[in-house]
């Protein structure tokens, strides 16, 4: 590891350990996203509660199935893993299908899960988990729709005392859409869960395609992770194989986009990313731009920032710490 890299690790140990609920639609990119964070439990950075999953990628079912394997790879079956919303608010469920196959995984062969699926709803575990905690302690990587997280402020608002803050991969602005010519998957998947989250008044870190596709997967990196001395490199490798090639030739971008594991990333190594603080809304009635973020960049509005969004990464000290946290696996 370069030592720019092991300089953000210095910081992230400096700090007091993060506490964080993964909120997740496995999802290839999840899958990387969830594993990266085991990884970096493992090399005690990390303290990973649970995993609460939502339709998103592909439906409930398959994204909870998802969530049990990928514990299971990391090693981690006494996982807690929740499943929450089947659908978005108002919107129709929109699915990912076409680029993460028909599991969610990219079709891989799954065996069956020894992580059980906690009885509880997401939603119920969070307000009970976040109305008990010591206050302003936990922080929710949002990298899936919002549904859940939007239920569980709306039912239950006192449950904002225990979280510290929030980190959504979600949303665009300079960068185009990528579901609609205006709008990102997620926030596009469920925009009236989005806009109740931006309005909630807790702190909020937001990754979106601007700075995602600047974490661009190649190649290079996919054999990086080939050719580790573990089960879960190679394993990742295949996985995001596929991924990748879906992703290059729509986007010809030299690579694939790695979104969800910035949110991880961001959560814990802050550094990495450039941040403007901006008010953000999320349009949830236009015919054409549903789903799309409206950022105030230059504070016309005179509205009170509500965002810390990212704008840059960087990429090489990320995909250093993503290596170390997947080689720290299994």
């Amino acid at each position: 590891m370069t030592a720019h890299a092991q300089r953000y690790l210095e910081l992230s140990r400096n700090r007091r350990k993060p506490q964080l609920i993964i909120d997740t639609d496995p999802g290839q990119d999840d899958a990387a996203a969830i594993l990266m964070a085991l990884g970096l439990e493992k090399l005690d950075l990390v303290e990973v509660l649970a995993l609460t999953t939502v339709a998103g990628n592909v439906s409930l079912h398959n994204t909870s199935k998802n969530a049990c394997v990928i514990a299971d790879w990391a090693g981690r079956s006494d996982m807690a893993v929740y499943a929450g919303a089947e659908k978005p608010f108002i919107k129709s469920l929109v699915t990912a299908q076409h680029v993460h196959g028909h599991n969610g995984l990219g079709g891989m062969q799954l065996h069956k899960a020894q992580t059980p699926l906690k009885v509880l709803h997401a939603v119920a575990y969070m307000v009970d988990m976040l109305t008990h905690v010591e206050p302003y302690s936990v922080t929710i990587c949002a990298v899936g729709p919002l549904t859940n997280i939007a239920q569980m402020l709306s039912l239950a608002p006192e449950a904002a005392r225990g979280i510290k803050e929030i980190v959504i991969m979600g949303g665009s602005f300079f960068h185009p859409g990528n579901v609609t010519p205006m709008a990102e998957f997620n926030f596009y998947v469920d925009p009236h869960a989005a806009q109740i989250v931006l309005q909630a008044g807790v702190p909020l870190r937001i990754l979106p395609l601007d700075v995602t596709h600047q974490a661009l997967l190649t190649q290079a990196r996919i054999q990086d992770l080939a050719q580790m001395g573990n089960d879960n490199g190679p394993r990742l490798a295949t996985l995001l194989d596929h991924y990748e090639r879906h992703e290059q030739a729509s986007l010809h971008e030299g690579g694939a986009p790695l979104h969800d594991p910035c949110a991880i990333a961001c959560a814990i190594f802050p550094e990495l990313f450039e941040q403007k603080r901006v008010h953000v809304a999320v349009e949830t009635q236009g015919q054409l731009t549903m789903g799309a973020c409206v950022v105030d960049w230059w504070n016309k509005s005179k509205a009170v920032p509500n965002v810390n969004w990212a704008t840059a990464v960087d990429d090489v000290a990320f995909f250093e710490l993503f290596n170390a946290a997947i080689a720290a696996l299994p």
